[in-house]
């Protein structure tokens, strides 16, 4: 990959990436560090990278760091910070789209992670296995049960109004 290949990546691709970790993280400042992580790593591997696996390099790289980032904090977080006793329903009115944001951060990371690249920016099955390490029917698998998970969680259009 040449630099010029290299910058236009960073042009096509850095929005897509963040929204990506962003989405899963929450964290914005976390989310930039994934970014800036992921086109470094690429930059030191620019030799070896051609520019039609590039997209799907930064994802998978991006997915990896932010899957070692909360595995770490998690191993650091403290017992003080689980909230116990947290409904999934709540009498005040919530917009659809957090309730659905709600939800989604409620699904295992896998989950979310195949879940969001599907459903928010558009993969294929066989990308997502690429990004992720999973086979297609294992991506699938996940898929579903997230979707499955997001229904039962939401109910009925009419449980939300």
């Amino acid at each position: 990959m040449t630099v010029a290949e290299y910058n236009n990546c960073v042009d096509t691709y850095s929005d897509g990436v963040f929204r990506f970790v962003l989405k899963n993280s929450k964290d914005k400042e976390k989310a930039q560090d994934i970014v800036q992580d992921s086109f470094e790593k690429m930059w030191i591997k620019v030799k070896e990278i051609t520019a039609e696996k590039a997209k799907s390099y930064l994802f998978t790289t991006a997915y990896h760091t932010m899957i070692d980032n909360i595995r770490k904090n998690r191993r650091l977080s403290c017992f003080d910070d689980v909230e116990y006793g947290e409904s999934s329903t709540n009498n005040e009115y919530l917009g659809l789209k957090e309730l659905l944001n709600r939800a989604i951060n409620l699904l295992p990371e896998i989950q979310k992670s195949v879940l969001l690249l599907r459903d928010y920016e558009g993969y294929s099955y066989e990308e997502i296995g690429e990004i992720t390490n999973l086979n297609e029917s294992q991506v699938k698998v996940y898929i579903y049960r997230a979707r499955v998970f997001l229904k039962e969680h939401i109910g009925s259009l009419e449980n939300v109004i």
